[in-house]
């Protein structure tokens, strides 16, 4: 047998560990010999606490050994009484078994009451089965005098009482007789057909019967809301669902309401696209529109129920009905006039207060909350249809301007003059009152709208420059070859001229932001080009009656004297007079060409016919004529005012210095100062001028010549060619033979 510490190995441990502990206890006590005295009473308080430990341990095992037998006594009842249970099961069960053959018996009664019960019912409403084709009779007699609440309330009796009796063969699943029953109460179909055609022509003329006979709408509704209820509960109760359930008559209602609404205002025959026929279809949508929700509002509303929302409900059908609308109008091949109109209807007259914002239908009424009439794509492609449509109204306005104007430069007059004597025409205030008056008629539908003319403007008043330019070069043809047609040609050049500067002037007034003035790249270079367009023909004008003159230069009549540059000044003072007709600015272009040209026809005469000076006297000649010619013609442009340094006689007078230097052997420092001055001069000028002095020897040539090949120069910018448009004729080589050496 084991020991007791083998069978208690936790009590063995808790008694090493009290040893422990006392051990502990008693040598921090006693570790001092004078504590031993005390020995005596610490044993008997441990006696007494030993003592009292014991007495509640014996307690407590007894307290529990108490419970431990409570619990056995229990235990032992209860095994007790599940065995009285089991013997009476047991004995239950065989009872049942005795008694199962009498339960045969019970069923076939139960059979025979459930068939007794259900003849019992059959019996009961057999009178109503009977009666239901005169109820039928009766009830197509109250429809057709218009009773439609006594005929709804018979009606909903016979199909209470063919639903009953089907519901109960679905219970039964007797499928085949329930084919019998639908067709003894087949004459139902026709007659709810009939009430609910009665009832949607009612609903197709609500708007005129809520006015004059609202009785008979608000049967309608109410016979729809019984309908509705019947609906829902057999919805809800999801056990048999009758033939034509759920009826939905209240969806019904809603869509007879909105195709009666459609079919009135918005499914009218093809109509004109032309501006004053569709200006009528949409006052005639407005008025209406305004008109019928007004009645809804103060009517219609009271003769419905709440939850109808009603008045939401026909506000939003009219709102989609005119959505889709004007989509069918827009796919018409509109005019520009019907294009701005329904622009200008759909986003502006629509929400003001003489339609959806009118005080009548406020607060109520609210479209705010519906998507936009237009969607933002669709304005956008129609603000470009309507674009070019304008665009080919403007194309041809100003084309007919134009042609206009083409024929007014060949009348045998002048042309007009502003208060200042300044020769001008109607163009350009046609052209910016044109384009002036569609920017600003686009402004009254959206900013993007005006921005989209503006830039179709600005195109076109930029095309137009380039057909004006055209007709001018055409004019400027027809001009050479009959100087005397037109007859005031430099007159309505220069009109030309006054008038591409008031369309540039006027330009900047078109952006629909006025603090922006900048005028766009090429719209500017079109202006430009005309303008040189018109100054090169007066300068070609000019050059053709200078050209006579200029031949004559040099010579040796010339050399010695003459009044060849004063007929020159002559010529030039008379178009300076012509040129006086054209505002300021254009004035002094004018004067700097044509003194540009002028000097560029006196250089191109001294070096295309080059007079070689046979000796210093003739030298000194020429520096004389030279001086002479220079100052007549400065002196004539300065009187004119243009200050000496717009001129470019001043290279008449550097080339002079050329001729007057002494000794050739300082050209070269000359011929640089002249070359760094005037940058476009090559060495065939420089030859040419070296060949007109007649004292030049081949070493000074070439020592010149490497000069400027060592020395290129670049054209500085804004620099004005003078000397590059002229060309210099070519020297002669000399002939020589193959085997032969040059002369």
């Amino acid at each position: 047998a084991s020991s007791p510490d083998e069978e208690w190995p936790e009590a063995e441990k808790a008694e090493k560990l009290a040893r422990g502990a006392a051990l502990k206890w008693a040598s921090g006590v006693f570790y001092r010999p004078e504590k031993l005295e005390g020995l005596g009473h610490y044993r008997r308080r441990e006696t007494q606490r030993n003592s009292s430990i014991q007495s509640r341990l014996k307690s407590t095992v007894q307290s529990y050994l108490e419970g431990v037998s409570a619990g056995l006594e229990q235990l032992r009842s209860a095994a007790q009484e599940v065995q009285s249970v089991c013997q009476d099961l047991g004995a239950a069960r065989w009872a049942l078994l005795d008694s199962a053959d009498h339960f045969q018996g019970l069923q076939q009664m139960r059979e025979l009451m459930e068939e007794h019960v259900q003849l019992a019912s059959v019996v009961q409403v057999l009178p109503q089965i009977f009666s239901v084709h005169e109820v039928f009779s009766h009830i197509l007699q109250l429809l057709h005098g218009q009773h439609l609440l006594e005929a709804h309330v018979e009606l909903m009796m016979v199909e209470q009482l063919r639903d009953d009796i089907l519901s109960r063969l679905h219970l039964r699943g007797l499928s085949s007789a329930q084919a019998t029953v639908l067709s003894y109460f087949s004459g139902l179909q026709d007659l709810n057909e009939s009430l609910a055609k009665q009832l949607w022509d009612i609903v197709g003329s609500s708007l005129r019967l809520v006015r004059e006979d609202p009785v008979l709408f608000v049967t309608a509704v109410r016979i729809i809301e019984r309908e509705e209820k019947i609906d829902d509960t057999l919805l809800l109760e999801a056990t048999f669902l009758p033939p034509g359930r759920p009826k939905g008559w209240r969806q019904k209602f809603y869509q007879v309401l909105q195709d009666t609404i459609t079919g009135a205002h918005f499914h009218a025959p093809h109509m004109d696209a032309e501006g004053p026929g569709l200006a009528k279809h949409l006052a005639a949508l407005q008025k209406d529109i305004v008109s019928e929700l007004r009645v809804v509002k103060d009517l219609m509303v009271q003769c419905v129920p709440a939850h109808y929302n009603i008045l939401s409900v026909c506000t939003a059908t009219y709102h989609q009905a005119l959505t889709s609308h004007l989509q069918e109008i827009l796919r018409e091949d509109l005019d520009k006039q019907g294009l701005f109109l329904l622009l200008e209807w759909a986003l502006h007259v629509y929400h003001s207060p003489e339609m959806m914002g009118h005080p009548d239908l406020l607060p109520e009424v609210d479209v705010s909350t519906l998507d936009p009439l237009m969607s933002s794509e669709l304005v956008d492609q129609t603000e470009r249809r309507y674009v070019m449509k304008v665009k080919a109204s403007v194309f041809e306005w100003m084309q007919r301007t134009l042609e206009v104007e083409f024929k007014e430069w060949f009348r045998e007059e002048e042309p007009e003059t502003d208060h200042q004597g300044f020769f001008q025409s109607a163009l350009p205030a046609i052209v910016m009152q044109m384009l002036n008056e569609n920017i600003q008629v686009a402004s009254l539908i959206t900013d993007s709208l005006q921005q989209k003319i503006y830039n179709m403007a600005l195109e076109e008043l930029e095309a137009f420059l380039a057909r004006l330019r055209e007709a001018l070069v055409q004019c400027g043809k027809e001009h050479q070859q009959d100087r005397a047609a037109p007859k005031y040609y430099i007159s309505h050049l220069l009109a030309v001229l006054n008038n591409n500067l008031a369309l540039s002037n006027s330009i900047s007034s078109l952006h629909p932001d006025t603090t922006c003035r900048e005028v766009p790249a090429s719209l500017q270079a079109a202006l430009d080009r005309m303008q040189k367009k018109a100054t090169q023909l007066l300068l070609e004008e000019l050059l053709l009656d200078l050209q006579p003159l200029c031949l004559q230069l040099p010579s040796r009549k010339w050399l010695s004297g003459s009044q060849l540059v004063g007929s020159m000044c002559e010529v030039i003072d008379k178009y300076a007079k012509d040129f006086s007709r054209v505002r300021k600015p254009l004035f002094t272009l004018l004067l700097a060409e044509s003194e540009l040209l002028v000097a560029n026809q006196y250089l191109r005469a001294l070096l295309q016919r080059k007079m070689v000076c046979r000796s210093r006297e003739e030298r000194g000649q020429l520096c004389h004529r030279l001086l002479q010619d220079a100052t007549q013609l400065r002196e004539l442009f300065c009187g004119l005012g243009l200050e000496r340094s717009q001129q470019s006689l001043e290279a008449v007078f550097a080339l002079r210095e050329l001729m007057c230097l002494k000794d050739p052997a300082l050209l070269s420092l000359e011929v640089l100062g002249f070359v760094t001055k005037y940058p476009d001069v090559s060495d065939e000028h420089i030859s040419t001028l070296l060949d007109i002095r007649g004292d030049v020897s081949k070493e000074v040539r070439h020592v010149v010549l490497e000069m400027m090949a060592q020395h290129p120069q670049d054209l500085p910018e804004g620099y004005r060619p003078i000397f590059s448009t002229i060309l210099v004729p070519v020297a002669e080589l000399p002939f020589c033979l193959r085997k032969g050496k040059c002369a």
